[in-house]
């Protein structure tokens, strides 16, 4: 039997920017406490942390008042000061939106309203000749500016984040793959395929592309699902990249959870154009080869698929065009950008997104944390999980541990019935 004198034992698994920024967090409050980081491969942030954009969003488009909205406004804070203590890469360069027509400009008022709402600076509505002022490439006949909207080094972030796990005291284990969760009394078993076996106090899941079989591994239900989609990019050459000055985006289109083929300057002077979103083969299908036919079984008898797909079968249809044409995927850049040329791109690593797909057929937006018994899952974490990371784990760590976080009060222990934390 545990005395209260002996040390808190927790484990995270998944070794992404949420995994290594809950182990870290954790720390920060109980110092005392034993802190394991469990990552199935050979090194942290090696999926979606370390192959995305690495854009910085202000919170622009989010519901005001979701969990969204309100961790990613206060995980800009955190992340911008995170990046300044470590020498960190993070560049507030700006983000336009360009309205084509008046459905879009419409769009604008909106999204501009929810910014001022989420309390984002400086965002306003542009018309052509200010949006041409920022931007002087784009076409288009009005525009939103967010200057507050910054690119880092998401990849970097995530081993300062586990390195500072090991320096406070914690222990970082990669190629560790979870196999069994096994809740007796008052601990989780944890039980890994290389032979690896820990009873722990208290386990948070952040399996990102995994989160849904890892969850289910701790007794919770399949609903939601993970439904992997390949996001595709192509680069600038060097020699084009003065096209821009900051990020461009389209205006999105408020049915998809996806914001469009935009162009993405990054910190290292590179610059991408993507992604589109295409349904992946394979849970980490980053080339169109890679493909795992159990998989696509699983997906195609996922609840809810067959009524995402007959929803959705012409997005569909329309995205795989642009995976498989360069032409393609260029024009839906150079409707906002019409300098562009297909000659000006090369193509660039893929990333695969792990969206949370509801028995209903819906993409769920919000960011969707629960807790059944000693273990926390985090079974939904889309865009913008790592602008918002640091403020996901001080989140986490808040329902872990009772206390009032900043998403808002933190539930009493409950079984999960598919309820969120909003």
């Amino acid at each position: 039997m545990r005395t209260a004198m002996t040390r808190q034992r927790c484990a995270v698994i998944g070794g992404g920017i949420i995994g290594s920024a809950v182990a870290r967090r954790l720390l920060q409050v109980r110092p005392d406490a034993a802190v394991t980081l469990i990552e199935k491969e050979p090194s942290v942030g090696t999926h979606q942390s370390g192959r995305n954009s690495g854009v910085v969003h202000a919170g622009l488009y989010y519901r005001p008042g979701s969990l969204k909205a309100t961790l990613c406004r206060r995980g800009v804070r955190l992340l911008r000061e995170f990046c300044e203590e470590h020498a960190i890469s993070y560049v507030e360069c700006g983000k336009v939106l360009v309205a084509l027509d008046e459905r879009e400009r419409s769009r604008l008022s909106d999204i501009a309203d929810r910014a001022h709402a989420n309390g984002v600076p400086g965002v306003r509505v542009l018309d052509a000749a200010e949006l041409r002022e920022i931007e002087p490439g784009t076409a288009g006949i009005a525009g939103l500016h967010s200057p507050s909207t910054a690119i880092a080094d998401f990849a970097a972030v995530t081993r300062y984040l586990a390195a500072d796990v090991e320096d406070r005291g914690g222990t970082v284990r990669t190629g560790c793959e979870v196999t069994a969760l096994r809740e007796s009394g008052e601990e989780v078993v944890v039980e890994a395929a290389n032979g690896y076996r820990e009873a722990f106090d208290l386990v948070v899941v952040c399996a990102g592309l995994h989160s849904d079989r890892v969850a289910r591994l701790a007794g919770a239900p399949a609903d939601p699902s993970i439904v992997p989609f390949r996001g595709e990019y192509y680069a600038l050459r060097q020699h084009r990249r003065s096209l821009v000055n900051g990020l461009v985006y389209p205006v999105p289109d408020p049915r998809y959870p996806f914001l469009g083929v935009h162009v993405t300057p990054r910190v290292d002077g590179s610059v991408l154009i993507g992604p589109n979103a295409i349904l992946a083969t394979a849970r980490e299908g980053y080339r169109r080869r890679d493909i795992d036919r159990r998989e696509i079984m699983e997906t195609l008898r996922r609840l809810g698929f067959p009524t995402l797909a007959a929803r959705h079968w012409r997005t569909g249809v329309t995205e795989m065009a642009g995976s498989l044409s360069t032409r393609v995927f260029v024009s839906r850049a150079r409707r906002y950008l019409p300098g562009l040329r297909t000659s000006d791109v090369v193509p660039a690593p893929s990333g695969v997104r792990a969206q949370a797909l509801g028995a209903d057929g819906s993409l769920l937006d919000d960011f969707r944390i629960n807790r059944r018994g000693r273990t926390i899952c985090v079974r939904n974490a889309p865009s913008p999980a790592a602008t918002s990371s640091l403020a996901i784990a001080e989140h986490i760590v808040g329902l872990a541990l009772g206390e009032k976080t900043h998403g808002g009060p933190a539930p009493a222990d409950r079984e999960e019935q598919g309820e969120n934390t909003r």
